[in-house]
């Protein structure tokens, strides 16, 4: 179930996402990739993509808790980084399917295995844009009352119920079916 609390930054050509624009679904994440509790949303948005397919559109923004985990923020740093290189979402699922090796050389064993260039991707990390690509995603998650991860909005909802497969799942389910509550559609430029 979603509540009153309404995402406050739009979502822009800033943000990674996968799936089609015109999805009438939108599933937004603020994560952490240390969290254990996004690592297990993780494999859950994995299994709602597979499901849904052209009717999600899923986004992430980085929301990590430096205060609870130590890696998270270098990690949020790896993956902006590799998204430099074109390979955000290839760096985000390793970090989530690696969440016990975030440290400073197991990032640079990951991006070894993605084939990146290992000195753009060491200095891509200290790149003022992804320090401030970092910042403004936990400033917009703070400013939509975001506290703790993983926090989910729907079409532009904070979803506060059960993350589990079978209950987003059905809340997507009842929201796809429900055509006014559709996301909207994009005007024409």
């Amino acid at each position: 179930m979603t509540n009153e609390t309404k995402l406050r930054v739009p979502i822009s050509r800033a943000d990674h996402s996968q799936g089609s624009p015109d999805a009438p679904l939108i599933l937004l994440e603020y994560g952490d990739y240390e969290c254990s509790y996004c690592g297990k949303a993780y494999r859950v948005i994995r299994h709602l993509q597979q499901t849904l397919k052209n009717d999600l559109r899923f986004v992430f923004r980085n929301f990590p808790l430096a205060s609870l985990h130590p890696n998270a923020m270098v990690a949020a740093q790896a993956a902006e980084s590799a998204g430099l290189q074109g390979q955000f979402w290839e760096m985000h699922d390793i970090l989530y399917r690696n969440q016990d090796s975030l440290d400073l050389d197991s990032l640079t064993n990951y991006a070894t295995i993605l084939d990146l260039d290992l000195t753009k991707f060491l200095e891509g990390m200290e790149r003022s844009e992804v320090e401030e690509k970092i910042r403004q995603d936990i400033y917009g998650g703070a400013r939509s009352g975001v506290n703790g991860t993983p926090n989910f909005f729907v079409n532009g909802s904070r979803f506060d119920d059960d993350w589990s497969y079978e209950s987003l799942l059905s809340f997507l389910n009842d929201l796809r079916s429900q055509p006014s509550r559709k996301a909207p559609k994009k005007k024409a430029a």
